[in-house]
């Protein structure tokens, strides 16, 4: 049986997908076959080259639009013929065209128990609203902001002093947990949205 092929789309230092390289790529079961980017010199990007993964570059600066940029992003993907698109740290909006051409198959994690706090800084919005648990939430991507599919959460207790840093650290610990353990999941075929309730995923 051949690998199952992932892009990963990322913006930042690239520590998700480090941990989706050191759990999963070239163990037989996913190959990361592509790393793409909107920033020239995200880590992400350094990390990709030394494992010998295809890169590229999609800085907003260059196209017109986020439609024409989502295009040739697009295009990117496809010639690589991916069985899922990952979202590690990407942080860009995608357009729907984007997503609808994906569909299904783009994932994101986000670092809070979802639909709680959704958007940007969900680790602030969970401290200011005095929470005593956050978490880490990997979902099916659609055209909402965090509004997809559910695959897997999972809980972080908020530290008792409430240090931004500690949270921080915890969550991160989890995501690297996380989300290779849910494209493990999809990759065996053990994931998929539920064909009765599209806002639903069923797990085997």
């Amino acid at each position: 049986m051949s690998a199952f092929r992932i892009v990963v789309l990322a913006s930042g230092s690239g520590t998700n997908l480090q941990a989706i390289l050191d759990k999963l790529h070239g163990q037989g079961l996913v190959e990361v076959v592509g790393v793409g980017s909107d920033k020239p010199g995200a880590g992400a990007l350094e990390r990709a080259a030394k494992a010998g993964i295809d890169t590229a570059v999609f800085p907003a600066d260059a196209y017109a639009d986020r439609m024409g940029r989502d295009a040739a992003m697009g295009d990117w993907v496809e010639s690589h013929h991916p069985g899922l698109v990952v979202l590690a740290g990407y942080m860009q909006l995608l357009t729907e065209p984007f997503v609808a051409r994906f569909a299904g198959r783009i994932v994101n994690i986000h670092p809070a128990l979802l639909p709680d706090f959704p958007g940007l800084d969900a680790v602030g919005q969970a401290l200011e609203a005095g929470v005593q648990e956050t978490g880490v939430t990997v979902h099916f991507v659609d055209e909402g902001i965090d509004t997809g599919p559910v695959i897997l959460q999972r809980r972080v207790p908020v530290p008792v002093g409430r240090e931004r840093g500690v949270l921080e650290a915890a969550v991160h610990n989890v995501e690297h947990e996380l989300y290779p353990e849910a494209i493990r999941m999809i990759a065996e075929g053990r994931v998929r949205i539920d064909p009765s309730d599209p806002r639903k995923v069923a797990i085997e």
